[in-house]
């Protein structure tokens, strides 16, 4: 380990198991949550409250308990392991050189349904540029691919009923 890989920070581990009904995919970990070790740390993100709201957990979990989730056959990862402050900071070829393990992932654990949070990692690794919200028509990894809002307090073209809405749709489809 060099005086670089000091500086580099954690990533956050993915919260998977073989078999789930649905994973839940974010671009990349944020910078609390890499610190923390949980998902969805940031105090203005909605995921918990959305996921809740939509009836994928009959409480709302938080960040720290995140790993309860998968008592409920859903699971959490991001596309990229190298958290930014946001998903912004991100490049395109950096989403599109971390498709192919991200892939490879979602083949292992073979989850039903694969959930991408926003449409930019999706498109980047697909090479589709016009990314369509909901169900897609080609499967990922083995799994049927839906994309939802990314439920990031800085995305303010989505308000908490339209989050909700578009994650009970998902829900559904899973159920």
């Amino acid at each position: 380990m060099g005086p670089a890989d000091l500086d580099s920070p954690v990533s956050l581990p993915d919260l998977l198991e073989p078999g789930l009904s649905l994973v839940f995919c974010g671009i990349n970990p944020g910078m609390r949550a890499a610190s923390t070790g949980h998902h969805f740390e940031g105090r203005s993100n909605r995921f918990w409250r959305v996921l809740h709201l939509a009836g994928f957990t009959p409480e709302q979990i938080h960040p720290e308990d995140d790993h309860t989730l998968l008592r409920y056959g859903y699971g959490l990862t991001t596309v990229v392991p190298r958290p930014t402050a946001r998903a912004a900071d991100l490049s395109r070829s950096e989403m599109q050189l971390a498709g192919e393990a991200f892939q490879r992932k979602i083949e292992h654990y073979a989850p039903r349904y694969v959930a991408f949070l926003g449409k930019i990692a999706l498109s980047a690794i697909s090479g589709v540029p016009n990314i369509e919200w909901g169900l897609q028509a080609r499967p990922f990894g083995g799994a049927r691919a839906w994309v939802l809002p990314n439920p990031s307090g800085l995305n303010r073209g989505f308000n908490l009923d339209a989050l909700v809405a578009a994650y009970r749709e998902a829900r559904v489809a899973v159920a």
